[in-house]
């Protein structure tokens, strides 16, 4: 029995010939097209990746840089001073004793020589009493001694009273004046002792503290009342010796009491020559030029103008490297590539650095010099310029 033909000759998979039988198409599966369709996209995501990365590898790295402009610069020199009457006394007793009363409090307005307290001076009164008893047993005693000499010279001139006897009459009333002016002089004395012990104001003020109280025991270093003036107010401050060499008086200043925005103009009105051995600083005084009333003992922020420079450069203290011991900066130049460049700066405690050397308007300088280091090329991007030191 014959076998029947097969479906397809050797070598023939996946269909009939085309043609005369030659060159015969091998058709292939779905799976293998797929898999041949991924392997290509695969390659092509991995050279893109390479080119990617080569791309950003090669890329120069983008940092922010300040283009360096000339404009007006401000020295100042910030401190935290206290508001003050321009006169201050602290007001005690010369003498010892227990206050008997105190006739005036905290805020009360006083006249110059008005009693601000009585202190108990029992022994001075009882010696204030007899001395004025004694000028009393005084002006007795010569009246009667002038009425003795007064009687001694009419009967000398009758010539019923001898020489000595009017010579003696004389020296009693010359006696008797001498006791008396004796005797007011003590008691003047004793008056003034007395007087002593009424503690009086020795201007016209304020009564900005009053620490004790009546009954209380008090001595010669005790402070009874703390008085200010009533005009003239003034800021104190302490300055670092470092700084304070800076300043004279006659410099404008900027003031605000701490928490207010109410800025006012001061003026220097007085640099201490002595430096505090405690904290090293030196005491400077202001006056406010107009602006609020400040109360005694208020804070106040004040900015004094050491000196304003016309054409200054003022770079931010960020970009500085050792500043403190040899200060230098990153330049990005025209090809765009970080230069290292040492510049001078102004010793003074401002916000942002004073350059007095190693730079030119124009140049660019880098914000971040740690992100960077020298003979790199970068990218620049510019950012805002400071208004002043």
């Amino acid at each position: 029995m014959p076998e029947p033909p097969a479906d397809h000759a050797e070598g023939d998979v996946g269909g009939p010939t085309s043609g005369s039988g030659r060159g015969k198409t091998v058709p292939t599966s779905p799976r293998r097209r797929t898999r041949t369709v991924w392997t290509v996209l695969a390659l092509v995501l991995a050279v893109a990746l390479a080119i990617g990365l080569a791309w950003r590898l090669t890329r120069p790295v983008a940092v922010e840089i300040q283009i360096v402009k000339a404009s007006t610069v401000e020295r100042v020199l910030a401190v935290v001073g206290r508001a003050r009457p321009a006169d201050l006394l602290d007001v005690r007793s010369p003498n010892p004793g227990q206050v008997a009363q105190l006739l005036h409090d905290d805020g009360d307005r006083v006249a110059q020589g008005e009693p601000l307290a009585i202190i108990k001076a029992t022994v001075e009164a009882a010696q204030t009493r007899a001395s004025a008893a004694q000028v009393r047993a005084a002006v007795a005693e010569r009246q009667r001694a002038q009425l003795v000499f007064d009687r001694t010279k009419i009967l000398l001139g009758k010539g019923f009273a001898t020489r000595a006897a009017f010579d003696e009459a004389r020296a009693t009333l010359q006696s008797a004046q001498a006791n008396l002016d004796a005797a007011t002089a003590t008691t003047t004395a004793a008056a003034e002792l007395a007087k002593a012990y009424v503690v009086r104001a020795p201007m016209a003020g304020v009564v900005l503290l009053r620490p004790i109280d009546n009954g209380q025991v008090i001595l010669p270093t005790t402070t009874l009342f703390v008085l200010g003036s009533l005009e003239g107010t003034e800021v104190q401050a302490q300055v670092d010796e470092a700084y304070a060499d800076a300043l004279h008086p006659g410099l404008a200043a900027r003031a605000v009491q701490t928490g207010s925005d109410a800025a006012f103009a001061a003026r220097v009105t007085e640099v201490s020559p002595q430096v505090d051995s405690a904290t090293g600083g030196r005491l400077i005084k202001l006056v406010a030029l107009g602006g609020p009333a400040l109360a005694p003992g208020r804070s106040i922020d004040v900015t004094i103008v050491v000196d304003r420079r016309a054409s200054g450069l003022v770079i931010p203290r960020t970009a500085v490297i050792d500043a403190a011991t040899d200060p230098k900066i990153y330049v990005v130049d025209a090809t765009d590539i970080v230069r290292l460049r040492r510049i001078t700066i102004l010793r003074w405690p401002s916000l942002d650095a004073i350059v007095e050397g190693g730079l030119s308007p124009g140049d660019r300088i880098v914000l971040a010099p740690g992100k960077v280091r020298p003979g790199k090329r970068v990218r620049p991007l510019a950012a805002l310029a400071p208004s002043g030191g």
